[in-house]
């Protein structure tokens, strides 16, 4: 513990990089130079223990180029420390929704990010020894390094699945507004699917350069699905490039990934795509199918107290989505 504390200088606030579900993270430097990222469990979460550990569990065991690489981890007293290979330029959403920096992301760019992170979830659900569902796939979770290759990080809330497996429920649900999918929000019930879900709204958000849970389009306040939707039927949605990277050499490319969001963000599970599915739409040019029109949400505080039986607010992460 005594070499984390010196790396991070104490938990310096000057060395904070950011807060994660249940702590907060740290940059740090060991003795050898090695620069590093370390995840404080907050002592006043009962839930984060949980998550701590399952973390460990979990992260310990996987091993791919589009996921973070744990270093180390610290269990002394009451401290829980997660170490990380230091990622320096942080995560994607401080280059996506910061007028300043997006433009340091072209389309070209954006686009392997977009497959890197598909490449880390086939890992995730089919290629790895354990089959894995991540459940909080978002933007802040998609880590960069210094060549801005994405590495997915977070397994607090990670789910392993053994043998046959596709599916499980919880009375605990648990994930980030706008990310997750109808069935999961409403009946606790998770699979790969759910994780393809997020994934569509993470593509569209990395598509636009707008953000889901602050996104409203007009006097009717349309959000970012609907608003892809509407975009995707008057033109192919090739119009929804973010204006601050427009791109007219890339009009097909970008519309395609249009369309393979809005297939990952269908109502019902089936009419998703897999993992395998979808690494092949966003590498070939094989023809897609037409996407059915996707639920679009509104978030209100009401439906909260509606769903305690059902929903346990996560103090970083909870969320609720309602079907119009």
């Amino acid at each position: 513990m005594s070499i984390i504390q010196t790396a991070t200088n104490n938990f310096s606030p000057s060395n904070k990089l950011g807060n994660g579900g249940f702590g907060t993270v740290y940059k740090g430097k060991l003795p050898d130079g090695k620069e590093i990222a370390a995840k404080r469990l907050s002592s006043s979460s009962t839930l984060g223990k949980e998550e701590f550990m399952n973390e460990i569990l979990l992260i310990s065991k996987l091993q791919h180029r589009n996921l973070v690489r744990i270093l180390g981890c610290c269990i002394e007293g009451e401290e829980r420390v997660l170490v990380y290979e230091f990622m320096v330029n942080k995560s994607l959403d401080t280059f996506l929704f910061d007028s300043t920096t997006k433009h340091k992301i072209d389309w070209a760019k954006r686009f392997d990010i977009i497959q890197g992170i598909a490449r880390g979830l086939l890992y995730l659900h089919r290629d790895s020894r354990h089959k894995v569902i991540h459940r909080d796939l978002k933007v802040s979770n998609i880590l960069l390094d210094e060549k801005m290759n994405p590495k997915i990080s977070d397994f607090g809330l990670a789910r392993m699945f053994e043998g046959t497996q596709y599916q499980d429920n919880t009375r605990r649900v648990v994930g980030t507004l706008g990310y997750m999918s109808p069935e999961y929000a409403w009946t606790g019930i998770f699979s790969e699917k759910s994780d393809i879900y997020a994934f569509g709204v993470l593509l569209l958000e990395i598509i636009s350069g707008e953000k889901i849970s602050r996104f409203s389009y007009a006097k009717e306040g349309k959000d970012l699905l609907e608003y892809v939707w509407e975009s995707w039927c008057e033109n192919g949605g090739i119009s929804l490039l973010d204006q601050d990277v427009d791109d007219s050499c890339h009009t097909l490319e970008v519309g395609r990934c249009v369309q393979i969001g809005l297939l990952c963000v269908q109502h019902q599970p089936v009419d998703r795509p897999n993992t395998l599915e979808l690494l092949s739409m966003l590498t070939t040019t094989s023809d897609l199918p037409s996407p059915e029109q996707p639920t679009f949400v509104v978030h209100t505080r009401d439906f909260e107290s509606l769903s305690n039986n059902l929903i346990t607010v996560n103090e970083m992460t909870q969320s609720v989505i309602i079907a119009r």
